[in-house]
């Protein structure tokens, strides 16, 4: 028979007879890896196992232990799922049902009204377990749109999915692909799946959700499931254990508990009024901020809510961005729009006046409020809301100094977020589409070398997303790692070559020519909002000293004790600290309780024998207690804690 010839990932090859599959190939290799593999990528392209092989290709095989590996793991629980839920609910249908991270979901629509409840997932997982357990085949078939149509008569999704044609969806060809497995359960599937469902086992169904089709809240509203899956039983159980420390760190739940802030129903959906404690903790945020940018050399500026339609025309909002805005408000001399963005008013700065190399760069800075509209249904918490406040800076600068530029920002971003407790950082660098894009290829090359040297000048590993980068230039976004390991995108350095040509934004350069600076978006925060909400769930609510609202409790030990502890609080007090005495009302015991609940730094009693001496009992949040230490010297202690916090 004749010999067919495979290439590997390391260059190896591996001669096979004709007509032999991916799982040939991987039994060839090695009967762990059989065992151990997911799907495999032959010639750039992932396929099942089952996939025959052709002479001349090359081929990698994917384990679970992989990304690819653990998406299609995902990816055919989503299968199951649905299958399940078509079993037990007659006469229900299924939409779509894609990994997501860390999971996966599917969308159904149950006929009579039927609402799948919580305490249901439990019986839906046992048939997910008797389908894995049968561990039926996932097989492939292709076949024509309109013997689709035929297959899917009764599922209407997929049918409307067939004839739009979304190849995001379906296979990328003239045919349609869908799965096959057990006792006719079929799925419109590009693939690839796992061999067989008795593949998957570590998964857990998590909760229901409603979801409109196509995310259009003028369709049918569906049911959708949403579950987890991972390649082994420790995996899904520490993913568990981290979703149990997530729901304590909430940010929702502590800045009600906190007496943080609020979203009252009477502002509106996504839409939050600050109490005075979280604001303490915004003015100290926004305090260091503008210390930082001050001392950074950026100029302070402040624009107004809303502008004229005109404004948005020229910076292209309303070509690109309206969706995002809110509806327009008819004034007298026109239409005006509360500000989606700051940066058109930015340009608006720096065109005021003739602008000299010697000029740049010019580093502009606003705490800016802006308005976005959000669906209600993606609103959430502090994280997505509609009206927020950015730390929002424009740097214009020259093409010769955009590196050194760069390089700057990169080291600024860092410690100001190390300030506030994040250590662990990753950089993805988003390149050109250039299907979508503006500006000739030279300035993008020089804008993206430019980028990508003041990475590696500042010794930073990154990742790198192809075609990625918005129309208007690349960006490099900057990630942090919160107290459970959770990834946070928070800052963005992002390029743009497009609103200085449509401000018509120049300088004089060295040789008198009028030149287009390179304009530089750069949120360090994000925004207020939601980088508090970071703050509150990195800390599970217990800020360090320095941003804490109350630092201080004094509690004494009877009402005979109140005149000492009032001379502890003003002392405190007239050293700048925040501080609350909490009089005898109550046993000592319930209220040591209740201001550890509310997470405070430090407890100080003070009771007989303290008062000659002028000492304090100190209970720290998290420590032991010690007693009769001097107040002078507690008080010296944390002046230098707070100093060095910050």
């Amino acid at each position: 028979m004749t010999a067919i010839t495979i290439t590997l990932p390391d260059g190896s090859q591996r001669e096979l007879e004709e007509g032999a599959t991916v799982a040939d190939l991987a039994l060839d290799i090695g009967k762990g890896l059989a065992k151990a593999a997911i799907i495999a990528e032959v010639n750039g392209v992932e396929v099942d196992l089952v996939t025959p092989l052709a002479d001349g290709s090359q081929v990698s095989i994917i384990t679970s232990e992989t990304d690819q590996g653990l998406e299609t793991i995902r990816h055919s629980t989503a299968h199951i799922l649905a299958q399940a839920v078509l079993e037990l609910y007659p006469g229900a249908t299924f939409a779509i049902g894609p990994p997501i991270e860390n999971g996966f979901y599917y969308d159904f629509d149950i006929p009579d009204g039927v609402a799948i409840k919580e305490e249901e997932l439990e019986k839906i997982e046992q048939k997910m377990r008797e389908i894995i357990q049968a561990d039926q085949a996932f097989v492939r078939g292709e076949t024509t749109v309109e013997q689709a149509l035929k297959i899917f008569s009764d599922h209407p999704y997929k049918c409307e999915i067939i004839e739009s044609a979304d190849k995001s969806e379906v296979d990328d060809s003239e045919t349609i692909s869908f799965y096959q497995n057990g006792d006719g359960f079929v799925d419109l599937c590009r693939g690839p799946h796992v061999p067989s469902t008795g593949k998957v086992a570590h998964f857990k169904l998590m909760s229901v959700a409603g979801a409109y089709w196509r995310g259009d809240e003028k369709r049918q509203m569906l049911q959708r499931i949403y579950g987890t899956a991972w390649a082994t039983k420790s995996q899904l159980k520490e993913h568990l254990h981290r979703l149990e420390e997530a729901a304590k760190r909430d940010h929702r739940k502590l800045a009600n508990e906190l007496n943080l802030l609020s979203f009252p129903s009477e502002l509106g959906g996504g839409l939050a009024v600050w109490h005075p404690k979280g604001s303490s903790i915004r003015k100290l945020m926004e305090d260091y901020s503008r210390q930082r940018h001050e001392d950074g050399d950026y100029k302070f500026v402040y624009t107004p809510h809303l502008a004229n339609s005109e404004l948005f025309k020229t910076s292209g909002h309303l070509d690109f961005y309206a969706e995002g805005m809110y509806p327009p408000m008819e004034m007298d001399n026109g239409e005006y729009y509360p500000k989606p963005m700051n940066c058109p008013m930015h340009c608006l700065i720096y065109r005021a006046g003739t602008k000299s190399y010697r000029d740049l760069p010019l580093r502009l800075f606003e705490l800016g409020t802006v308005y976005r509209y959000e669906r209600a249904g993606t609103l959430h918490g502090l994280m997505r809301i509609r009206g927020f406040t950015q730390d929002d800076a424009h740097i214009f600068t020259t093409e010769e100094g955009l590196s050194n530029e760069i390089s700057n920002l990169l080291t600024f971003v860092m410690s100001v977020l190390t300030a506030f407790g994040f250590n662990e950082f990753s950089f993805n660098l988003s390149t050109r589409n250039p299907e979508k894009s503006v500006g000739s290829d030279e300035i993008w090359d020089n804008a993206t070398k430019a980028l990508i040297e003041a990475l590696e000048r500042e010794g930073l590993s990154y990742n790198v997303k192809e075609g990625d980068a918005a129309f208007y230039g690349p960006k490099i976004d900057i990630d942090v790692a919160d107290a459970i390991g959770r990834s946070w995108q928070l800052s963005t350095i992002q390029l743009d070559f497009n609103l200085p040509d449509r401000f018509n934004l120049r300088y004089i350069d060295s040789t008198g020519e009028r030149k287009r600076p390179v304009m530089i978006h750069r949120a360090l925060m994000g925004s207020i909002e939601r980088f508090f909400g970071v703050l509150i769930e990195h800390y599970a609510g217990a800020f360090p000293v320095w941003l804490a609202p109350v630092q201080v409790s004094v509690l004494p030990v009877a009402e005979e004790h109140e005149t000492y502890a009032e001379q502890v609080e003003r002392s405190l007090r007239d050293k700048g600290f925040r501080v609350e005495l909490e009089r005898a009302s109550n046993s000592l015991g319930k209220r040591i309780r209740d201001v550890k609940s509310q997470k405070i730094p430090y407890v100080l009693v003070v009771g007989n024998d303290d008062i000659e001496p002028h000492t304090v009992g100190v209970n720290p949040r998290g420590g032991d207690v010690e007693r009769g230490v001097p107040l002078d010297e507690f008080i010296q202690s944390l002046d230098d804690e707070v100093r060095s916090q910050q």
